[in-house]
């Protein structure tokens, strides 16, 4: 089966919504509202949609990897943002595995991100 997809699009919670949508423009996403409830958060060609929504269980459990170039550039860039001050987050440190290299961040709502590189 060939799929000919140009994008994957995740759904992520918001316990907050309006911290939620100024947290991910921090993090350098360009903000596309579609209502008052979503909006759609760019980088490249990748996205994501942030929802006006939030269960516990659902937002605890989500997870979202994205590749970037250089993870420790994108460790620095992250940490410069001082995100602890403004949201009470902050990434972990760099862990080095076999298949590559990784920060974790929790955004506000505790949806988790997996910021990486691959050998």
């Amino acid at each position: 089966m060939n799929h000919n997809a140009k994008s994957i699009r995740p759904f992520i919670g918001a316990k907050d919504f309006q911290i939620s949508r100024n947290f991910y423009r921090d993090l350098g996403f360009e903000e596309v509202t579609l209502d008052n409830q979503m909006s759609v958060f760019k980088s490249g060609n990748m996205a994501f949609y942030l929802q006006n929504a939030y269960v516990k269980d659902w937002i605890e459990n989500t997870m979202v990897f994205m590749e970037v170039d250089d993870i420790n550039r994108f460790h620095d860039d992250l940490s410069a943002l001082d995100l602890d001050k403004k949201y009470n987050v902050k990434p972990s440190p760099i862990k080095h595995e076999d298949w590559g290299s990784e920060c974790f961040l929790l955004d506000p709502a505790g949806n988790l991100w997996h910021f990486g590189v691959f050998i």
